[in-house]
């Protein structure tokens, strides 16, 4: 049965927005990923790549913000400081050169596993009547594999 944010039980609330804080964790670490990409990419492919890299970011900073906007609909704290995000996320960031085709690859494993976090929460919110939220994880699900497709694409 589907429930209102606020009618949904503490410990419900608890475990949704603990699944939906490591999303949008992961969700910022990817989001910077793509920006430092969009600024350090060279190489013959610089243009459509760096193109690419700043749609991703574009889209994942709006998904950041939907996703941790919930978390506040359903009265929980969202986690906002970049230390614990860092600490939280399994994304990592990277730092120094790298080449293309490894920056599409790196950037290819974080969207998978942001789809992959995002598909968990949406389950975790199903199980628990929150079908808002499952909807919300579904919607940023798709739009992290579209990502994963196109970067795969390159690598093709």
């Amino acid at each position: 049965m589907t429930q209102t944010a606020v009618a949904l039980e503490p410990s419900a609330r608890e475990a949704i927005a603990e699944a939906l804080n490591q999303s949008v964790a992961e969700t910022v670490v990817t989001t910077m990923l793509a920006q430092n990409f969009h600024w350090n990419v060279k190489g013959m492919a610089f243009g459509p790549l760096h193109a690419l890299f700043q749609e991703i970011y574009e889209d994942h900073f709006e998904g950041q913000d939907l996703i941790a906007e919930r978390v506040r609909a359903i009265d929980m704290h969202a986690n906002g400081t970049l230390a614990g995000m860092l600490k939280r996320s399994k994304v990592s960031e990277h730092e120094g050169e790298a080449t293309d085709k490894e920056m599409i690859a790196m950037l290819l494993e974080a969207q998978e596993t942001v789809a992959a976090t995002l598909g968990g929460a949406g389950e975790i919110a199903a199980e628990l009547g929150d079908t808002l939220t499952e909807d919300l994880c579904i919607e940023r699900g798709r739009a992290h594999e579209k990502f994963a497709w196109m970067l795969r694409a390159h690598l093709s």
